[in-house]
């Protein structure tokens, strides 16, 4: 009996630990760093939601295609450290709040937008 416990206790801890947070993590790249972080990132992942996602937009501005792309909503805590054309990983995080000034410049961007947290 004391072995079932031990192995119980054993199952609950591992999946409490946090080395398995990143089951939901995704890889991005920075596709687009516009004016007044209109950055756009495109997803590596094909098991990204795809509903959340722009599978092509063509940028007014360029006319360049990209497939599988989203607006950065995040953008108060999107690391400065993150150059065009840079990758990252991240999860998605939609309980954010946008509380930091922004210009209002307009770039254009995919209409669907996601909020993520940047992973280290």
């Amino acid at each position: 009996m004391k072995q079932f416990y031990f192995i119980l206790i054993s199952v609950i801890l591992l999946s409490c630990n946090d080395d398995n947070d990143d089951v939901n993590a995704f890889s991005g790249k920075l596709v687009k760093k516009g004016i007044c972080m209109n950055y756009v990132i495109q997803v590596n992942n094909s098991n990204f939601p795809q509903d959340m996602i722009e599978e092509k937009w063509t940028d007014e501005s360029s006319n360049k295609e990209y497939k599988n792309v989203f607006r950065l909503e995040s953008i108060c805590d999107f690391p400065e450290s993150i150059k065009e054309n840079d990758s990252f990983n991240f999860v998605i995080d939609n309980i954010k709040e946008n509380l930091c000034a922004v210009c209002l410049a307009y770039t254009p961007t995919p209409d669907k937008s996601v909020s993520i947290t940047v992973l280290d």
